[in-house]
């Protein structure tokens, strides 16, 4: 069997040289006999969507390989579309990153996966994985508002006077004034929205965005995506809806919010639209979003909570 460590040496706050010296501390705390019988391997990232085609080389020379992103969602989601649909391949988290919204959804099992030595000794499951075009998302998709004031928080942070979270603020201050609808139509079992929506969020988690929390009922292993279609909100009833649809509150708006479960989802725009895929941006007329239930394998601390009360 093969560890391989991504790491992502610009993901979150520590040093690259910090993740490097906690990694050599999980290795030596795991017994002798595991680290004498398999194989380690760490490998810096130096571009984007680098790990994808290390982890599909190593899947294809090596029986069993085990893949530990370190560093934020971007990363996980780097190490998922290289891992994606291979059953030797198996991904997990360790949160190196600012946001690590995929495993907020563990609650107080969440700080687990903080521990490397118990990662490498996990249990392998297999979990759902949404396909989004042609690429894959483990936690949350969205379009619309949230998708573009979130990718061009990026545009205001680099500006010194106004950097970090008030690059935010910023971003969500221009969006609104330029508008808090998209001309995009979503289809999905029958059902039409549109032909102006305000977001559109296609959950296999319940996290992102840094803490946005629009459901508790999905789950990566129930077969389902859970999606919200917000629509017919104005600048006026903006602030209100969106702070419950960030509590997870969203049927506190029936009128404005759709919430169906399904495993296909389509969205067509009448421009091109950024699409945020696990916090990542890509940008399209048209998504198609498809569940692919147990569509990859991921390594979990043992006997968690979260999971096995869900066999039960």
């Amino acid at each position: 069997m093969k560890h391989l460590f991504i790491v992502n040496p610009v993901a979150g706050k520590q040093k690259p040289e910090d993740k490097l010296r906690l990694i050599h501390e999980a290795m030596n705390r795991l017994p002798p006999l595991m680290r004498e019988r398999d194989e380690f391997e760490i490998y810096v990232t130096s571009a984007p969507m680098d790990a994808c085609g290390k982890i599909r080389q190593d899947a294809q020379t090596h029986g069993d390989l085990r893949v530990y992103a370190c560093g934020g969602d971007g990363t996980l989601n780097e190490c998922v579309n290289g891992a994606a649909l291979l059953p030797n391949v198996a991904v997990t988290h360790f949160p190196c990153g600012t946001g690590n919204d995929f495993i907020r959804m563990f609650g107080d099992e969440k700080d687990r996966f903080f521990d490397l030595t118990e990662l490498m000794t996990g249990e392998v499951r297999p979990i759902d994985i949404i396909r989004c075009n042609d690429r894959y998302a483990v936690n949350i998709c969205s379009m619309g508002l949230d998708a573009r004031v979130g990718t061009d928080v990026h545009k205001y942070s680099g500006i010194p006077v106004i950097g970090g979270a008030a690059g935010y603020v910023v971003s969500l201050i221009v969006n609104y004034c330029k508008g808090v609808s998209t001309p995009m139509t979503a289809t999905v079992d029958g059902l039409t929205c549109g032909p102006e929506l305000n977001i559109v969020c296609v959950c296999n988690g319940r996290f992102y965005g840094g803490g946005f929390n629009p459901t508790n009922d999905a789950r990566p292993d129930d077969g389902y995506m859970d999606v919200l279609i917000a629509s017919g909100v104005n600048r006026a009833k903006l602030l209100g809806v969106i702070m419950s649809y960030a509590k997870a509150k969203y049927r506190q708006f029936p009128q404005y919010i759709t919430y169906v479960r399904t495993r296909h989802l389509e969205v067509t725009c009448r421009n091109t639209e950024v699409i945020n895929i696990d916090g990542e941006a890509e940008h399209s007329t048209k998504a198609v979003f498809d569940l692919i239930p147990g569509g990859i394998n991921f390594i979990a601390p043992r006997n968690m909570r979260f999971f096995h009360e869900s066999e039960a």
